[in-house]
């Protein structure tokens, strides 16, 4: 059974884009980009919701073409063979070697853990990540703080109708610049 981790960039003042939709600030250093090496070596699948989903695959198909940067390069090959499983009830096709799910989000997300044998990632994406802790499904959440004051946009986790309660495992400085904080379900 594999775990599901929610891998998440934030800003200091707890946004994952700014006030325009802007996510030009997240900067993966050789540090965390070695990290997300050993992250991505224990995961067999990536999650999704249609906004984020959007978002990647208009990027990391033909990333080489679009940046020269060591971890674009080195992460395209790995996001194009990695299995995807997009959760969307207007998304019908995705290519990628990628799934829809528009089901029962509780009972899929059950169920793709129970089969897995590596860990699921979850990448980016407040609502669906909501959603997720809601149903007590995420297991992991690596949130890695960037250097940066947003002034508004959107938070990390909506409002959520209870109380959360993690428990820190790790935390580190990557590159000199961002901070990990992963934390697990108490």
């Amino acid at each position: 059974m594999g775990k599901l981790i929610y891998w998440v960039h934030t800003s200091v003042d707890g946004c994952i884009e700014g006030p325009n939709g802007e996510f030009d600030w997240p900067e993966m250093g050789p540090e965390l980009s070695a990290y997300g090496d050993e992250i991505q070596a224990r995961v067999g699948t990536f999650l999704y919701g249609r906004v984020v989903w959007d978002m990647m695959s208009s990027f990391w198909p033909d990333a080489e073409s679009m940046s020269d940067h060591p971890h674009d390069l080195k992460f395209a090959p790995i996001w194009r063979r990695t299995p995807k499983v997009v959760f969307s009830s207007t998304l019908k096709e995705a290519g990628w070697n990628t799934r829809i799910i528009s089901g029962n989000l509780s009972e899929e997300v059950a169920e793709l853990k129970r089969q897995a044998d590596q860990d699921l990632l979850l990448n980016g994406g407040s609502q669906l990540a909501a959603a997720l802790t809601e149903l007590g499904l995420i297991d992991e959440y690596h949130v890695m703080v960037h250097p940066v004051v947003l002034g508004g946009g959107k938070p990390v986790f909506p409002p959520q109708k209870d109380r959360l309660d993690l428990r820190l495992v790790d935390s580190r400085t990557f590159d000199g610049r961002t901070v990990l904080l992963r934390y697990e379900r108490s």
